[in-house]
């Protein structure tokens, strides 16, 4: 809703069918992966409770694929043709659906994995919105390349979280391949390409609000990583980095 904010000009309504189709998705991909996936006893909260809990996953994932089938049937192909990829994308991500011997799922490449699932978001809440409103990606270039930079940001936190249980199971992410240190510095300056994409959208595409709101996200987001980073808990990691995608959109649509 806040790339389509961009794109109309003004607030979408939100109960639209790419709202039903996104919301769905997420309800599916995501039930999905906690029923397929397996872990090692009490790697953490969220995953004990899961295990005891399975019956929650299996009535929302149901419910994702009715929303994704009725949404579906409606919407332009171009809409279909890109749910195809994203979908065997995120699908591949928890399931061994990949051909290869010993690695079959992208959760076990690390940079792969990173990539992927910042490329995902980035496409289902910049692009996909573009193919619904028939806009051309091309007028839009820098408002994909900052909800890359957003994501990417979000999944190096992610993955700093998980740095342990990945290097348990012999996953080399980015964080595990250059540190710990390192992993805070990149995010640092990810988030000062951030700032300098808005403020490039910004001569495109005047408007101070957004622009604004895309400053105050880049701080937002910088204090939630000081302090999960000192304060560690899933509960933290959820509420407040995963939070500041809600934060941003909220930001933008108040403009």
């Amino acid at each position: 809703m806040a790339s389509e904010r961009l794109l109309i000009n003004k607030i979408p309504p939100l109960f639209i069918l790419l709202h039903t189709l996104v919301f769905g998705s997420t309800l599916m991909v995501y039930n999905a992966h906690y029923i397929f996936k397996r872990s090692k006893p009490q790697v953490s909260d969220r995953f004990d409770w899961s295990k005891y809990h399975k019956i929650w996953h299996y009535l929302f994932l149901s419910i994702g694929v009715i929303l994704c089938g009725v949404s579906l049937l409606f919407l332009p192909m171009r809409i279909f043709t890109a749910c195809i990829i994203l979908g065997f994308l995120s699908f591949a991500y928890s399931l061994p659906l990949l051909p290869f011997k010993n690695k079959r799922r992208i959760r076990e490449f690390g940079w792969v994995k990173i990539l992927v699932l910042a490329s995902v978001w980035t496409i289902v809440t910049s692009v996909l919105p573009m193919l619904f409103w028939a806009k051309e990606l091309s007028n839009y270039p820098f408002e994909i390349l900052i909800r890359f930079v957003f994501m990417f940001i979000l999944c190096v936190a992610f993955d700093i979280r998980d740095m342990q249980t990945d290097m348990d199971s012999d996953i080399y992410t980015l964080p595990n391949l250059i540190g710990e240190c390192n992993s805070y510095r990149l995010m640092n300056s990810m988030l000062l390409l951030f700032v300098l994409l808005s403020i490039i959208q910004y001569t495109r595409y005047p408007s101070v609000s957004r622009l604004d709101a895309q400053i105050f996200t880049s701080a937002g987001t910088y204090w939630a990583i000081r302090y999960t980073r000192k304060y560690p808990s899933d509960r933290a990691y959820l509420a407040l980095v995963d939070g500041m995608m809600l934060v941003y959109a909220i930001l933008i649509l108040l403009q």
